[in-house]
């Protein structure tokens, strides 16, 4: 199934209305669809290297605006919709920790998304549900999906088709430093704190114990 759901994606990439695709796929994204933008924006970006900025920035707005339905599911209809929608992905378990870390560490989580495979949904479904500040949610998405979706966009934009060879081999480099940076602040801001005694609540954090 998934297999044939990225197939599916990536033959978007040379569709008559590819933008909108892409627009579609990042929206999608970032609330229930479970393949990333990722594979189709590049493909795009190779393509038409003068037009990845303009790829990159649609998938930034599409995913924050994802995002943003991602967010009111977990806030209005986690029960009714969003449970479903974490269980059919296979995230259910993750979904109680991952809310005793946002409440504490909210922005840095969100940031640090932008550096790992966390799968957005479950940041956004989590937040809602959770009642994350709004402003919060979306300054940390804004910068977060831009980090990775403009990064990209930018280095197709200036160096054109033979930077595919360098994405390839240093992006997960470039993403393993911004992430060594984001928990690095992560953990300052715990010392600061007073230690990490809620984060070791929160590996071993319940759904009933969010209530």
């Amino acid at each position: 199934m998934l297999t044939r759901l990225y197939q599916w994606t990536l033959a978007k990439a040379a569709h008559a209305h590819a933008e909108r695709w892409l627009f579609a796929i990042s929206f999608m994204e970032s609330s229930f669809f479970p393949i990333p933008p990722h594979p189709l924006l590049g493909l795009m970006c190779l393509a038409r290297p003068e037009r990845a900025l303009r790829y990159g920035l649609i998938c930034t707005i599409a995913s924050v605006l994802g995002g943003l339905l991602g967010y009111g599911i977990g806030h209005f209809v986690y029960e009714a919709v969003g449970q479903q929608i974490l269980s059919a992905l296979g995230l259910s378990a993750k979904f109680p920790v991952a809310a005793c870390y946002l409440r504490d560490n909210a922005a840095l989580i969100i940031l640090a998304k932008g550096a790992t495979p966390i799968p957005f949904k479950l940041i956004t479904i989590t937040a809602g549900f959770i009642g994350l500040s709004l402003f919060t949610f979306l300054w940390a998405s804004i910068l977060s999906r831009a980090f990775q979706f403009m990064l990209v966009g930018f280095l197709f934009w200036k160096f054109g088709r033979p930077i595919k060879a360098f994405i390839e081999k240093y992006l997960a480099l470039l993403s393993a430093l911004f992430l060594v940076l984001v928990v690095g602040g992560f953990i300052a801001a715990s010392m600061l704190s007073g230690g990490n005694s809620r984060s070791d609540k929160c590996s071993q954090a319940t759904l009933s114990s969010l209530r």
